[in-house]
Protein backbone atom coordinates (compact mmCIF):
# COMPACT_ATOMS: atom_id res chain seq x y z
CA UNK A 1 0.00 0.00 0.00
CA UNK A 2 1.18 3.69 -0.82
CA UNK A 3 -0.15 6.50 1.16
CA UNK A 4 0.41 10.27 0.01
CA UNK A 5 -0.13 12.97 2.17
CA UNK A 6 0.18 16.62 0.43
CA UNK A 7 0.35 19.88 2.58
CA UNK A 8 -1.12 23.16 1.20
CA UNK A 9 -1.04 26.30 3.05
CA UNK A 10 -3.54 28.47 1.57
CA UNK A 11 -3.99 32.03 0.83
CA UNK A 12 -6.51 33.39 3.70
CA UNK A 13 -8.19 35.13 1.09
CA UNK A 14 -8.21 31.99 -0.90
CA UNK A 15 -9.08 29.33 1.62
CA UNK A 16 -12.84 28.78 0.28
CA UNK A 17 -11.62 28.09 -3.32
CA UNK A 18 -9.13 25.98 -2.39
CA UNK A 19 -11.34 23.81 -0.40
CA UNK A 20 -13.66 23.67 -2.73
CA UNK A 21 -11.35 22.50 -5.44
CA UNK A 22 -10.12 19.95 -3.37
CA UNK A 23 -13.78 18.72 -2.30
CA UNK A 24 -14.30 18.31 -5.97
CA UNK A 25 -11.00 15.53 -5.91
CA UNK A 26 -12.84 13.51 -3.45
CA UNK A 27 -14.84 11.87 -5.86
CA UNK A 28 -13.26 9.34 -8.08
CA UNK A 29 -14.03 9.78 -11.40
CA UNK A 30 -14.19 7.22 -13.92
CA UNK A 31 -10.22 5.03 -14.06
CA UNK A 32 -9.38 7.12 -10.95
CA UNK A 33 -12.33 4.87 -8.93
CA UNK A 34 -9.06 2.35 -8.16
CA UNK A 35 -8.02 4.32 -4.92
CA UNK A 36 -9.74 3.06 -1.81
CA UNK A 37 -9.48 6.56 -0.16
CA UNK A 38 -8.84 10.81 -0.79
CA UNK A 39 -9.21 12.61 2.43
CA UNK A 40 -9.24 16.08 3.27
CA UNK A 41 -8.07 17.48 6.63
CA UNK A 42 -7.93 21.05 7.74
CA UNK A 43 -4.94 21.90 10.64
CA UNK A 44 -6.70 22.72 14.04
CA UNK A 45 -3.95 24.88 14.73
CA UNK A 46 -4.13 27.12 11.22
CA UNK A 47 -7.14 26.61 9.46
CA UNK A 48 -5.58 27.71 5.93
CA UNK A 49 -3.18 24.30 6.19
CA UNK A 50 -4.95 21.51 3.86
CA UNK A 51 -3.72 17.90 4.11
CA UNK A 52 -4.54 15.80 1.67
CA UNK A 53 -3.78 11.96 2.50
CA UNK A 54 -4.76 9.45 -0.08
CA UNK A 55 -4.17 5.29 -0.32
CA UNK A 56 -3.18 3.56 -3.18
CA UNK A 57 -2.99 -0.15 -3.22
CA UNK A 58 0.03 0.24 -5.78
CA UNK A 59 2.28 2.93 -7.17
CA UNK A 60 1.68 2.30 -10.89
CA UNK A 61 -2.45 3.15 -9.75
CA UNK A 62 -0.57 6.75 -8.01
CA UNK A 63 1.46 7.34 -11.51
CA UNK A 64 -1.39 7.31 -13.44
CA UNK A 65 -3.35 9.82 -10.86
CA UNK A 66 -0.45 12.34 -10.87
CA UNK A 67 -0.38 12.37 -14.52
CA UNK A 68 -4.44 13.03 -14.77
CA UNK A 69 -6.30 15.73 -15.20
CA UNK A 70 -7.42 15.74 -11.87
CA UNK A 71 -4.10 15.81 -10.60
CA UNK A 72 -3.28 19.11 -12.75
CA UNK A 73 -5.99 20.82 -11.19
CA UNK A 74 -4.48 20.32 -7.66
CA UNK A 75 -0.62 21.74 -9.12
CA UNK A 76 -3.08 24.55 -10.74
CA UNK A 77 -3.80 25.64 -7.09
CA UNK A 78 0.11 26.90 -6.84
CA UNK A 79 -1.03 30.39 -7.08
CA UNK A 80 -3.49 30.53 -4.21
CA UNK A 81 -0.57 29.20 -1.88
CA UNK A 82 1.59 31.26 0.74
CA UNK A 83 4.35 28.20 0.31
CA UNK A 84 5.10 25.49 -2.46
CA UNK A 85 2.97 22.33 -2.38
CA UNK A 86 4.50 19.84 0.00
CA UNK A 87 4.30 15.85 -0.74
CA UNK A 88 4.89 12.92 1.44
CA UNK A 89 4.59 9.68 -0.43
CA UNK A 90 5.09 6.70 2.11
CA UNK A 91 5.71 2.85 1.27
CA UNK A 92 3.94 0.45 3.95
CA UNK A 93 5.10 -2.87 3.70
CA UNK A 94 2.61 -4.08 6.83
CA UNK A 95 -0.43 -3.19 8.20
CA UNK A 96 -1.73 -3.66 11.83
CA UNK A 97 -4.77 -3.88 13.12
CA UNK A 98 -6.99 -3.32 16.56
CA UNK A 99 -5.80 -6.75 17.29
CA UNK A 100 -2.26 -5.58 17.54
CA UNK A 101 -3.27 -3.09 20.35
CA UNK A 102 -5.69 -5.63 22.32
CA UNK A 103 -2.51 -8.53 21.88
CA UNK A 104 -0.13 -5.62 23.55
CA UNK A 105 -2.69 -4.39 26.12
CA UNK A 106 -3.68 -8.00 27.17
CA UNK A 107 0.39 -8.73 27.71
CA UNK A 108 0.48 -6.03 29.70
CA UNK A 109 -1.86 -6.53 31.59
CA UNK A 110 -0.60 -10.31 32.15
CA UNK A 111 2.79 -8.80 33.45
CA UNK A 112 0.88 -6.48 36.21
CA UNK A 113 -1.21 -9.58 37.30
CA UNK A 114 2.51 -11.38 37.49
CA UNK A 115 3.63 -8.51 39.22
CA UNK A 116 1.16 -8.20 42.00
CA UNK A 117 1.02 -12.17 42.61
CA UNK A 118 4.43 -12.00 43.59
CA UNK A 119 4.29 -9.10 45.93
Amino acid sequence: MILVRIIMKVLPEKHKEVLLTLLSMIEPAGEESRYPSYDIFIDIEDQNVFNLISEWETRQDLDHHMRSDRFSVLLGTKSLLCKPIGIQIFTVSDTERIEAVDSIRKKESDFSLINVERS
